[in-house]
């Protein structure tokens, strides 16, 4: 019989998806590693790929379906035993009104999708052709890789994850948009807005917006915020700066205030490690590396790509990766170990002119930094009054894991760290 290929949970925290293009059609015959179709997930436009060979014999979920429930069956292949013909080309796509309900949860049948079962050869470790090829091209050894497809098999975001470094240290603890750590509730109905004759276009949400909405609510009545403000001078800082980017003239690079303090709270969440915190519960976790989610606004919402290791990494190494990463989250090509993780955000709207927010905290981290715009300011430098560039920076911190004190503590040193900034390039 045929076999049916589910629309694939491609994050942990993926409930549904738009079906955004198919790159097949009924009666191509597909391999294993060959992309099926581009589905939109509430982060990013990810690739489906097929894992075994067949014939597609239906689509049953038409392009630019959204709302698509992960499991709802989207499309039906015929295996290398299968006695069944394609379907018709003419055959009609199901209106979006009846895939939406989800499948019940039964195991998946032995063949084709982007969530495989056991692979059908000797070898012990369960991973997809497209899987070993990337492994074996990248030297990955596959026996130290947890598969998320069904049965534990390996699938290729499994091994791209590992190539990114998160084979170490704690597991990915969060996505690239606030959520809270426990299971959502059921979402509230729409709440009708009145018009009141004002002339307007309804604008559907896409699924990030849709996330963004629902998990900033959560983190709002679920997390006890604190915030704390410092005035951070950046003249020293400013000075570093501009004395590295001649130094690096002509190699590509070119340092940003950010990429400087963004190694300042990596090195300060070292210094300061009960701010380096996630609550979970009746445990909390306090990691040992400083991996800082940067978040960058997109067209359509905000996604927080990572600078794994920030503290460790030099500057011009930062800058480099933290460029890549943005141009891949505004092309919605960023994979998912480059935004599922952190342990902890810093958010920068001093390049619009705001001199000073309070930002909404990621959980389960512990804590975000709001960084505003640096301008000229009366200051008192050594006991006189003068002119110094200046910003304000707020730490928001968790209150059931971050004492007050400690988030002082934590703001102390990254005011100290950016205002004598040799520390940063040591």
């Amino acid at each position: 019989m045929p076999i049916e290929l589910k629309m694939p949970a491609l994050s942990p925290t993926m409930e549904e998806g738009t079906l955004a293009k198919w790159l097949v059609k009924e009666g191509d015959k597909v391999s294993s590693g060959d992309l099926l179709a581009e589905i939109e997930t509430d982060k990013a436009t990810m690739e489906f790929e097929a894992v075994d060979e067949g014939i597609i014999t239906k689509l049953m979920v038409a392009e630019g379906t959204d709302g698509v429930k992960v499991g709802t069956v989207i499309a039906t292949i015929a295996g290398e035993d299968d006695d069944s013909t394609p379907a018709p080309k003419a055959a009609p796509i199901l209106p979006k009104a009846e895939v939406a309900a989800p499948v019940q949860a039964t195991p998946a049948p032995p063949a084709a999708s982007i969530a495989p079962t056991a692979p059908s050869h000797d070898d012990r470790i369960k991973a997809s052709p497209l899987a070993r090829r990337i492994a074996n091209e990248r030297a990955i050894d596959l026996s130290k890789i947890s598969g998320t497809g069904p049965n534990g098999r390996i699938v290729k975001h499994d091994v791209e994850a590992a190539a990114g470094g998160n084979l170490a240290g704690p597991a990915p603890i969060a996505a690239a948009i606030p959520q809270a750590a426990s299971a959502p509730a059921a979402p509230a109905a729409p709440v009708p807005v009145p018009d009141y004759g004002i002339p307007h276009e309804a604008i559907k949400l896409t699924n990030m917006r849709k996330t963004i909405a629902r998990r900033l609510t959560e983190s709002k009545q679920q997390v006890p915020h604190i915030y704390l403000t410092v005035d951070v001078r950046l003249d020293a800082l400013l000075k570093l700066r501009g004395e590295l980017n001649a130094a690096l003239e002509g190699q590509g690079i070119k340092l940003s205030v950010n990429d400087l303090l963004i190694k300042a709270l990596a090195k300060a969440l070292m210094q300061v490690p009960n701010c380096n915190v996630s609550f979970a519960g009746d445990t909390m976790l306090q990691y040992s590396r400083a991996d800082i989610s940067v978040a960058v606004s997109i067209p359509t919402g905000l996604i927080t790509p990572i600078i794994v290791d920030a503290g460790n990494k030099s500057v011009s190494a930062i800058s480099t990766e933290m460029s890549a990463l943005a141009a891949k989250a505004k092309e919605g090509k960023l994979q998912p170990h480059e935004f599922q993780g952190g342990t902890a955000s810093i958010s920068n709207m001093g390049m619009m002119g705001i001199k000073q927010f309070e930002a909404v905290i990621n959980p389960p981290q512990g804590m975000i930094l709001a960084i505003g715009a640096g301008e000229k300011r009366p200051y008192i430098v050594d006991d006189a009054l003068a002119i110094a560039t200046v910003m304000s920076a707020t730490g928001s911190f968790d209150h059931r894991a971050i004492d007050g004190a400690d988030g002082a503590m934590l703001m102390k040193v990254f005011k100290e760290l950016v205002e004598k900034p040799l520390g940063l390039v040591a």
